[in-house]
């Protein structure tokens, strides 16, 4: 049984062993909810929550996931300027104008009390000022953060193509962002002056008390104890929609407005385009057309907008819809049928659940990212609120199965409308991710057919509604009517951020109930590009939500240990027996499991004294339950006092020992990867770098890494074929046990690296030599430099607490060894700060070595002139420290080795042109060619397949040597040829980050039209023309003479205005494929093939992976992978000292910060120096001198940069998260 298994039946046996016996639940259900409260069953479907978890975490959510981040789905159209319908809101907002503050206080209490009784009359139709009241008044929010209400646009003025037209059902988007110069913003208001004194915000006034104790965020479940049966706070059987029904029926309605807002058989949604229908049909039975207008509440005027929903997350805004609700569940009863008294029936049922999902989905959301980014509590990024969501379900977890109901009815939809959506044309402009999305989609849709999901998508069967009733006709227009009804309250939010979230998930579930109720013939003519997109978030909502659930629990049920007072405090000197019964006995026993398990997950004690310490628990030890009563909170406490209570609880697992469990050396990827997991896994690390800043060679990785997801396939890719890609490359020196484990771990480490580490991995490509798509990359930045920055931040957090210790400057001499040969330790030397070398010896029974290659080290016996001496005059990529240290430490220890004649020649480096004979070079990776790139010769000829193995393309190259032609074997004094590789434009923006990133470095050029190429390339324009055109002939047919059959970025037709981007290439040495022999699990290996006890390597240090030749993409793959297998395996020993792995926290109220003050381009210049060096990034400027040194990539990325504007440079190669960690000392005001 593991420790998660070990959990849930700890947590069941205390929902067994206690019994909550007082009135006040509030209390004890703040330490009651199980991780599995929403379980079993789902009520009006044919599956159960376990099964709809595991399709989901199998299947549907990373595929969802990565599909709303492409450019047509997270595109959202929304009118966010339509006014309330509710007058009686709008009257209110007047009153109090009038009467002052007085009316702020009484304003909850009139809506409650007279919103059912009062008629529901639209508004007039003037705009309103959104921008005052949602200031965003959060917990901690920082003076100067953006209102939390505020919908964060997409920065261009550029209107997409499928708003110009009128219409989302076709046409191309060639942006994302929003608006013409011209519209009104979605904060501005075109009121005059007198209507915006009349009027001011309802329920969201800029903060005042919004979040205090009692105070609750926007969709969040009520708490009114009087209301259990129903915790949305009312009855289901009003007969406010009877009433309404029945005007309907009459045509009595009490005004015209009022008929407009409620007369759902009136099409008004000018998006749906649909023919007038009669009521129903001759035969008594509702058109086929009824359920086409399902949407048409959902309004979009004048105001209609486009918003990145990537860049709007859902979260807690400050804002209180309380009334949203209220309005919602009581205006709009579910009594479909007229009958009040009666129980609901099935279709009552079915809508009042997918409300409730929805609202139990914001609120999930709302616990998820409840505390905003706060410097002066230490908050990088919003936090989430487990008590909130605590508080929430413990009570009521039907609403969680709710959610799981809305899930199900929503993937039904999907699987219905599978057919149209199959072969739906995605078309944004951008061809690349309009593809991506495309073959996400499809994946989705096809996941359906596998056995892990296959019951979810038929759970729900919409044949069921409408077939039993007496009156059907009535009942269908009735539940769209209310349907209808909830949509046009939506207008009645008043904070931006919550309105656009309504909205879109309105529209979702109006489109999954088009799809599911008409006829399957009508699919393909009845849904809009902007239906399609909100069904799909929708669909990604409640997918998200899922997952929530479990992840608040988690996040729950590992933090809460502390104790909270109760009115029956028990003195120390009491009978502690009596602790196993009321609420004082479950919080106590609560303690108690919560304090074991944290320790348990900190790797603090064993696992025999965990089960121990838990059975003990169970049985209500005295001493243990007193210790947890009054230590529970204090976990080192706690710890140290246990081997003085009774003699049966065993501690025998804990020991003092403040050896460190690793020694990592080197802090590439690889050591990095090692060291991370071993922190997680509560172990301690002594981490070495020779050099004065951590990330090696891996901190310059371009192209990206590579992974296979056999479940989560989006190009139909698969296992087999990435291992056969793999052993292809590695040719006859392929070791199929490593290839094997590299492969099938390539899933679960891209997945570690953007959940744990929070790297962006959403841009996937295809490199040379890959049969399909699968080197990921980040959306923004050079994919080493976003790893290495984020991975090493994440170690650095564990710097505070002594878990691990960094060493810089620092470089290991000789492993330390135990009489009977296993690795103990390190000996090596310390550059201190002056200058001076001090002498280290250190010890651990494991040593890791993670040093990297040794291609740069071209000295006299060294390995490259050992194995490889035709390669010595050879440039390299790899940093001049690469000289293959570990592989000496290694061999001296008694270490093999394999393939160390097996160094790559990389057939990209750019020759830069204002120092084209320096030995370094910066690699141009496979991504240059993945998305289009071609070699030219200087003939102006291509002559190769350019996404061939690496060890192709350079045999191509040195072929224009005759004497390498003929023997196959590159002579040193032969000089090093080079090559074009030329870019067309639509090739270029495949790789836009890091085209700009060349450009700027000028290793890349502009050049417009082909007689300018002809030009730069020194040769006549026919003979480039000549070239390009037998290209693009081969692209339309589809294979070329070197057997290419995939051709990106083709240049256009018209040569002579076509944009290229070109620049010089060489070949190059870039890695090191021999090195020390291991097994699968990471195990140092000696000449026979042994294992050398407490000897480990990972990465490039390591040999036998690749072969003859590395598969581009892979070693980033090989880092991650062996560095987390060795981070998992190796043993943690337990500590009797709690070690906290969080970042310090302010401890009271931070300094306000100072107004920054404006900084003019003459001073900024004057900073220039790596010893003062200013940058002005974003329109701020930062003081870098402290950081230039330890800059991962180098200082010569900053220095150059010093004393200027360097936002281009930066966001050619970085996230501006990375801006997170540095504060400006001012603003750039260029003059």
């Amino acid at each position: 049984m593991n420790r998660n298994q070990r959990l849930i039946s700890a947590s069941l046996l205390l929902l067994l062993c206690g019994s909550i016996t007082t009135a006040d639940t509030t209390t004890a259900t703040n330490f009651f909810l199980p991780p599995n409260a929403a379980s079993g069953p789902i009520e009006d479907a044919t599956c159960d929550v376990e099964q709809i978890e595991q399709a989901n975490d199998s299947q549907l959510h990373v595929i969802l996931r990565e599909l709303m981040t492409t450019s047509f789905f997270r595109s959202f159209a929304v009118d966010l300027d339509q006014t309330c319908p509710l007058t009686q809101w709008n009257k209110q907002k007047k009153k109090g104008k009038a009467d002052g503050a007085a009316a702020e206080k009484t304003t909850d209490a009139t809506l409650s009390s007279s919103s059912s009784a009062a008629p529901f009359i639209p508004a007039p139709t003037e705009e309103h000022d959104e921008s005052e009241g949602c200031a965003g008044d959060l917990p901690d929010l920082d003076p100067d953060a953006e209102p939390a209400c505020h919908v964060d646009l997409d920065g261009s003025n550029d209107q997409p193509d499928f708003l110009s037209g009128g219409g989302f059902g076709s046409g191309a988007s060639t942006t994302l962002s929003l608006a013409t110069p011209s519209s009104p913003s979605l904060e501005s208001s075109t009121a005059d002056a007198a209507t915006e004194e009349e009027e001011e915000e309802f329920e969201c006034d800029g903060g005042k008390d919004e979040l205090d104790d009692d105070a609750e965020p926007l969709c969040s479940l009520a708490t009114d104890d009087s209301s259990s049966a129903n915790p949305f706070g009312s009855s289901f059987e009003s007969a406010a929609l009877h009433s309404i029904s029945e005007r309907v029926v009459q045509q009595n309605w009490e005004s015209e407005s009022q008929q407009q807002t409620f007369d759902w058989n009136k099409v008004s949604d000018p998006v749906v385009h649909i023919p007038e229908a009669p009521c129903n049909d001759e035969t008594g039975n509702l058109p086929e057309t009824f359920w086409l207008d399902t949407c048409s509440k959902i309004k979009a005027g004048e105001g209609l907008r486009v918003v990145n929903l990537q860049l709007n997350p859902e979260r807690n805004t400050g804002y209180n819809g309380t009334h949203i609700w209220t309005a919602i569940y009581e205006e709009n009863c579910l009594a479909l049928d007229g009958d009040t008294s009666a129980p609901m029936c099935y279709e009552e049922r079915v809508l009042y659940r997918l409300l409730s999902g929805l609202h139990t989905s914001t609120t999930l959301s709302i616990a998820k990212n409840y505390y905003p980014p706060s410097k002066k509590k230490g908050r990088a990024n919003w936090e989430p609120n487990p008590q909130y969501f605590i508080d929430k379900f413990a009570d009521s977890p039907e609403h969680l199965r709710n959610l799981h109901f809305s899930y199900v009815v929503l993937l039904r939809a999907l699987k219905k409308a599978s057919p149209v959506l199959y072969n739906y044309e995605i078309k944004t402009g951008d061809i690349l991710d309009d593809e991506m999305a495309t073959i996400l989609m499809r994946r989705l849709l096809d996941s359906m057919i596998l056995k892990s999901c296959q019951n979810v998508f038929t759970a729900f069967d919409e044949n069921l509604m409408f077939k039993e009733q007496v009156n059907a006709i009535t009942l269908q227009e009735n539940f769209k009517g209310v349907f209808h009804n909830v949509s046009s309250i939506l207008d009645c939010v008043q904070c931006q951020q919550c309105k656009l979230h309504g909205k879109m998930a309105m529209l979702g579930y109006g489109t999954a109930l088009k799809i599911l109720f008409l006829p399957d013939d009508m699919l393909a003519t009845s849904l809009s590009r902007n239906e399609i997109v909100a069904f799909f978030n929708t669909i990604a909502k409640m997918s998200e939500s899922v997952r929530e659930v479990r992840e608040l629990t988690n996040m729950y049920w590992s933090t809460h240990t502390k104790l909270e007072k109760s009115d029956a405090v028990v003195s120390s000197g009491s009978d502690t027996r009596l602790l196993s019964t009321g609420i004082d006995g479950i919080d106590v026993l609560d303690a108690a499991v919560g304090a074991v398990s944290s320790l348990a997950n900190q790797g603090l004690i064993d696992e025999s004294t965990e089960t121990n310490l838990i059975q003990q628990a169970f049985q209500r030890n005295p001493e243990l339950m007193v210790l947890s009563k009054h230590y529970g909170s204090n976990l080192s406490k706690f710890l140290n006092f246990l081997p003085n209570i009774d003699s049966q609880i065993s501690t025998t697992g804990m020991t003092a020992n403040d050896e460190p469990d690793a020694i990592v050396i080197g802090t590439g990827l690889a050591g990095l990867s090692a060291t991370l997991n071993i922190l997680d896994r509560g172990g301690r690390v002594v981490l070495i770098e020779k050099e004065h800043r951590l990330g090696g060679n891996s901190n310059k990785a371009s192209s990206g890494i590579n992974a296979c997801c056999p479940q989560n396939s989006t190009y139909g890719d698969y296992l087999e074929s990435f291992k056969e890609d793999t052993i292809r490359s590695a040719g006859k020196s392929s070791t199929p046990h490593l290839i094997e484990t590299l492969v099938e771990n390539s899933e679960a480490a891209v997945q570690w690296l953007k959940d744990r580490v929070g790297v962006d991995l959403s841009v996937l490509a295809q490199l040379g030599g890959h049969g399909h798509k699968r080197t990921h990359r980040p959306n923004q930045g050079m994919v080493g430099a976003e790893i290495i920055y984020n991975i090493q931040r994440a170690v650095k957090t564990y710097e505070n607490s002594g878990m691990v210790k960094i060493m810089v400057d620092t470089r290991v001499t000789q492993l330390k060894r135990s009489d009977s040969g296993a690795v103990v330790g390190v000996e090596g030397v310390k550059m201190t700060k002056d200058g001076k070398n001090e002498t280290i010896s250190l010890t651990s029974p494991n040593v890791v070595l993670a040093t990297g290659g040794f291609a740069s080290d071209r000295s006299s016996g060294s390995y490259l002139d050992r194995y490889r001496p035709e390669l010595m005059r050879m440039p390299a990529t790899a940093g001049e420290f690469s000289t293959g240290d570990g592989i000496t430490l290694g061999t001296s220890a008694g270490a093999g080795i394999v393939d160390m004649d097996k160094v790559q020649v990389h057939p990209t480096g750019w020759v830069d042109p204002k120092d084209p004979s320096n030995p370094g070079k910066i690699l141009a990776g496979e991504l240059m060619r993945g998305v289009g790139g071609i070699l030219m010769n200087h003939e102006g000829e291509r002559f190769c397949n350019e996404l061939g193995t690496r060890a192709y393309v350079v045999d191509k190259m040195f072929g224009h040597d005759p004497q390498y032609a003929k023997t196959k074997t590159w002579n040193v004094d032969t000089e090093i040829p080079t090559f074009s590789l030329v870019l067309s434009a639509s090739a270029a923006e495949g790789a836009q980050k890091h085209v700009d990133h060349y450009l700027n470095k000028g290793l890349l050029t502009r050049i417009d039209g082909l007689d300018a190429l002809a030009n730069w390339m020194k040769l006549p324009v026919a003979k480039v023309k000549a070239s390009l055109l037998e290209y693009q002939r081969d692209a339309k047919k589809g294979k070329d003479a070197w057997g290419k059959v995939t051709f990106n970025g083709v240049p256009q037709k018209d040569l002579s205005s076509e944009v290229f981007y070109a620049g010089k290439i060489t070949p190059v040495l870039h890695y090191c494929m021999g090195g020390l022999t291991i097994d699968k699990d990471g195990n140092v290996l000696n000449e026979n093939n042994e294992i050398i006890p407490g000897l480990h390597a990972a990465g490039e240090v390591s040999g036998g992976v690749h072969g003859d030749n590395r598969l581009g993409g892979n070693s980033l793959l090989e880092c991650t992978v062996f560095g987390t297998i060795v981070g998992k395996k190796i043993p943690i020993r337990p500590r009797n000292s709690i070690q906290s792995n969080n970042l310090q926290q302010g401890g009271g109220a931070a300094d306000k910060p100072a107004e920054l003050r404006n900084i003019s381009t003459d001073e900024l210049q004057q900073h220039n120096t790596g010893d003062d060096c200013w940058v002005s990034i974003h329109g701020l400027v930062y003081d870098l001198t402290d950081f230039v040194d330890e800059h991962p990539a180098g200082p010569e990325s900053i220095t150059e940069l010093a004393g200027k504007d360097g936002t281009e440079e930066f966001q050619a190669v970085h996230g501006e998260n990375i801006l997170e960690d540095f504060d400006p000392i001012g603003t750039f005001v260029p003059v």
